[in-house]
């Protein structure tokens, strides 16, 4: 049985488990590299479920082949953005693939809010319902202070 320990955002591979260390980071960018994908970073401080367009943090490193140096492109992102979500995508370019086939969260905020549901009763007897993360009651930027 899987269970969410502390209520942390759940989004890509991993999610149920601790907090991927270094060194676990670098196994899986090896494996991803060793299947030929491409290694993305991206950061976000709304990590509501329907927001896949999160910010890229640089460029996707296509041609790198170096776990050590995608690890150092992770580690500036932290530093940039401490508190906030960032991901690992590893994308397949391979023709009739070309999606991403890993994606996993790195770092999180020190505290996470959560999300809200809203019910709202509609026309009909119809039952609509809106999640929206308590996150966003703050501006951008001032999300996780």
């Amino acid at each position: 049985m899987m269970t969410n320990q502390g209520n942390r955002v759940t989004q890509g591979q991993f999610s149920y488990l601790r907090d991927l260390s270094d060194a676990q980071i670098g196994k899986q960018i090896d494996y991803a590299l060793s299947n030929g994908w491409s290694i993305g970073v991206e950061y976000t401080d709304d990590p509501h479920p329907r927001n896949v367009y999160w910010e890229m943090y640089g460029n996707p490193m296509f041609d790198l082949q170096d776990a050590a140096a995608i690890l150092l492109e992770i580690n500036a992102c932290r530093k940039t953005f401490p508190s906030h979500y960032i991901r690992v995508t590893a994308f397949d370019s391979t023709r009739g693939w070309e999606t991403p086939r890993m994606s996993y969260i790195v770092n999180r905020p020190a505290k996470e809010p959560g999300f809200g549901l809203a019910r709202q009763e509609a026309e009909g007897r119809n039952i609509r319902y809106r999640i929206s993360s308590y996150a966003t009651d703050r501006p951008e930027g001032e999300r996780y202070k």
